[in-house]
């Protein structure tokens, strides 16, 4: 009877003890859920980041891409997961601050159904086009649509991202006619335009970065304000003729709402240590991003910052998703 007693006292100060207080944080591994298909400049970051961020917890860092509708699958897809610290998302512009405006029935809010951990990096888009299309600047790309019979077609990584954005203001500003071409990431995208089935594109520089140095694809444009040094003879879109031009993507990682605060910060302040090793910021720098760490309440300032900015603009130019 009197082990039976222990046992039972034993068992009742188990469950009287917080579920997070039994293990510590992380004791499996952790899913990184990317909402575009690999190869695209989500998906490269995720993994660059990953991999140094699984040392540092001492568990697996498990990416997995769940692509669809712009970002908005997969984003859907995380704010359903438990908030038990296990899956963190990777958010850019597109799901997290274009989509609230372009999609109205959207199945997430994401201000109200994930946390900001950090940003991680922002990045120029780039306008490219096929080498064989006959034109070598904006202007020339600009004529060259003007006296096209037909819209000229531009791939995007898909339907609401930022460089879906890019074209639709690219040919509002440039006062041509273009035909949007979304694909489910940035790589199949990509590959339709060096193939040539595609004539031009915007995408973000990481992911097309390598392929302009190639001679596989030609870059017109940034959409910086400024110059990239990976890409230094590229003009701005502003030296290229349209001034006021300017759209920057951006990445970061969130976790589903409820998520303890205590993860939230041991997940900041690692993706903070993650940020700050030299390879991983050269390495960044290759692809022609900017390290940008902050804390969750920096992040979720910036966020509702460009929901807003995007939010007006899509109205402005009663962009409707096709």
């Amino acid at each position: 009877m009197k082990r039976i007693a222990l046992a039972l006292m034993a068992g009742m100060a188990v469950a009287a003890c917080p579920v997070g207080a039994q293990t510590a944080w992380p004791a499996q591994p952790v899913k990184w859920i990317v909402p575009y298909p690999p190869g695209g400049s989500t998906d490269m970051l995720a993994r660059l980041v990953s991999h140094k961020l699984g040392e540092r917890l001492k568990q697996t860092v498990i990416v997995e891409n769940k692509a669809g509708a712009g970002g908005n699958l997969g984003t859907d897809y995380a704010v359903k997961q438990p908030a038990d610290g296990y899956t963190i998302v990777m958010g850019n512009i597109g799901p997290i601050s274009i989509n609230p405006a372009l999609y109205p029935d959207l199945p997430y809010k994401p201000q109200r159904d994930l946390a900001p951990v950090t940003m991680l990096m922002s990045v120029p888009n780039l306008l490219v086009v096929n080498p064989a299309l006959p034109v070598k600047s904006v202007k020339e790309l600009i004529d060259y649509a003007r006296r096209a019979g037909a819209p000229l077609g531009y791939a995007t990584p898909g339907t609401g991202t930022s460089l879906h954005l890019a074209g639709e203001l690219f040919a509002s500003t440039a006062g041509i006619r273009l035909t949007h071409v979304p694909y489910r990431g940035s790589a199949p995208g990509l590959n339709d335009t060096v193939a040539g089935h595609v004539p031009m594109m915007f995408d973000n520089m990481p992911s097309a970065l390598q392929l302009v140095k190639a001679g596989k694809l030609r870059a017109l444009a940034i959409t910086s304000a400024t110059r990239s040094p990976q890409l230094p003879d590229v003009p701005t879109m502003a030296e290229a003729g349209l001034p006021g031009y300017e759209i920057s993507g951006w990445f970061g990682v969130l976790v589903p709402a409820a998520t303890p605060k205590p993860i939230v910060e041991r997940l900041n302040q690692e993706l903070l240590a993650v940020l700050a090793m030299p390879d991983v910021r050269e390495q960044i720098a290759v692809m022609g991003g900017i390290v940008v760490a902050d804390g969750p309440a920096g992040f979720g300032r910036y966020i509702a910052s460009e929901t807003d900015k995007w939010g007006a603009l899509v109205r402005s130019a009663q962009i409707k998703v096709q």
